[in-house]
C-alpha cells in the first residue's frame, strides 16, 4: 500500500497556526494590519466611507474636510490648490456632500463689510441631536403633513404654473448704436470669460443681453483687458447660480465715466504753391487767382 496515486487531488494545506493572514474560508479580499493611533488621527464613520450613493471623490473630499482643523480653508480655490482635481470636479463633489447632509455652506458678512463663505462640516448628518447642535440638515426624509380639510366658503387653491425664468438686470447702453466690430469685440470678450473661470459659462441669450453693456465700456476708451479684470476679480467662492446676473450688476455698478472732452483743434492754414510774379518775376505764395506779388499789387493799386 505504499504506491501513491498521481491523479488524486492533493490535500488542502491547513492554515499556519497563529498566522492571521491565512484562513480556511477566505482566499481573497482585503486583510487589515491595524496599529492603534495615539496622535494625529480623526474618527470618521463608516456611513461616509462606505456610502452607497456618494462618488469616490466626494467620499475622499468629505474625509479630508473632517480632518481639517477649525478655520482651515475648505473653499473651491483652496481645495483646487491642494489636489490635482480641477475646480469643476471639486465643486460637484461639494454639492454631493451638501445634498447628503455632510456639508453646509453659508455666506456671512464680516465686520469690515466683506462677504465670505463659511463651511460647516457634519460628521453625523443623520443624527437629529447633532443636526440641531451644528445646524447641519437632516438628510432623512420626513413624512409630509396631512392636508387640512378645506374651510367652508374658502375657494380651492389654484395649482402653481411652471416657474418662469427671472429676467436679467438691465445693462448700460452705448451712446450710439455699436458698430459691428465693437459688438464682435464685446461678444468675444464675454465668451472668453469661461477660460478664466468655468463658472462664467454663458448661454447665447445671456451673452446677447450683456453685449451692449460691454460695448458701453469699450466706447468709453476702456481696454478689453480692463473690462475682463473688472468682471472676473473678487468673485465669491460659492457656486454661481446666475453668473449672467452678476456680470450685469457689475457692468452697471462699476461703469466708468466718459472720457474727457477734447475740443476739436482749428484746421491749419492752407499752404499755397510757390509761383513767380508777372510784374517783378519774384517768387511768392498766393492762390492761383493771384499772378502778382503783394508789392506789385500795392503799386498797381496806387
Amino acid at each position: 500500500m505504499d504506491t501513491q496515486n498521481p491523479s488524486a487531488t492533493p490535500r488542502a494545506e491547513s492554515a499556519a497556526a497563529g498566522d492571521p493572514t491565512r484562513s480556511r474560508h477566505h482566499t481573497g479580499g482585503v486583510i487589515h494590519e491595524n496599529t492603534r493611533h495615539t496622535t494625529r488621527f480623526v474618527v470618521i464613520g463608516n456611513h461616509l466611507t462606505q456610502h452607497k450613493e456618494l462618488s469616490l471623490l466626494a467620499i475622499g473630499l468629505g474625509c479630508h474636510i473632517q480632518s481639517l482643523p477649525t478655520g482651515a480653508g475648505a473653499d473651491i480655490k483652496s481645495l483646487t490648490a491642494r489636489f490635482p482635481e480641477g475646480a469643476t470636479r471639486i465643486a460637484a463633489a461639494l454639492r454631493e456632500l451638501e445634498a447628503h447632509g455632510y456639508l453646509r455652506r453659508e455666506r456671512v458678512r464680516t465686520s469690515t463689510g466683506r462677504i465670505i463663505t463659511r463651511t460647516i462640516s457634519c460628521n453625523q448628518p443623520s443624527h437629529r441631536r447633532q443636526a440641531a447642535d451644528t445646524g447641519c440638515p437632516d438628510p432623512r426624509p420626513r413624512p409630509a403633513p396631512h392636508p387640512r380639510p378645506p374651510v367652508e366658503g374658502t375657494p380651492p387653491p389654484h395649482p402653481r404654473g411652471p416657474r418662469t425664468r427671472k429676467a436679467l438686470p438691465a445693462v448700460p447702453q452705448p451712446s450710439r448704436p455699436a458698430a459691428t466690430a465693437l459688438r464682435r469685440q464685446a461678444t468675444d470678450l464675454l465668451t472668453g470669460l469661461r477660460r478664466h473661470d468655468p463658472r462664467l459659462l454663458l448661454s447665447a441669450t445671456d451673452t446677447e443681453h450683456l453685449v451692449p453693456g460691454v460695448a458701453a465700456w469699450l466706447e468709453r476708451e476702456v481696454t478689453p483687458t480692463a473690462v475682463r479684470h473688472a468682471l472676473t476679480t473678487d468673485l465669491p467662492d460659492a457656486p454661481l447660480r446666475r453668473p449672467a446676473a452678476l456680470l450685469a450688476h457689475r457692468l452697471t455698478a462699476q461703469l466708468p465715466p466718459p472720457p474727457p472732452y477734447h475740443a476739436p483743434s482749428a484746421p491749419p492754414p492752407p499752404r499755397h504753391e510757390m509761383r513767380n510774379c508777372d510784374g517783378c518775376d519774384r517768387g511768392f505764395r498766393a492762390p492761383e487767382t493771384e499772378n502778382r506779388c503783394r508789392d506789385c499789387r500795392t503799386a498797381q493799386a496806387g
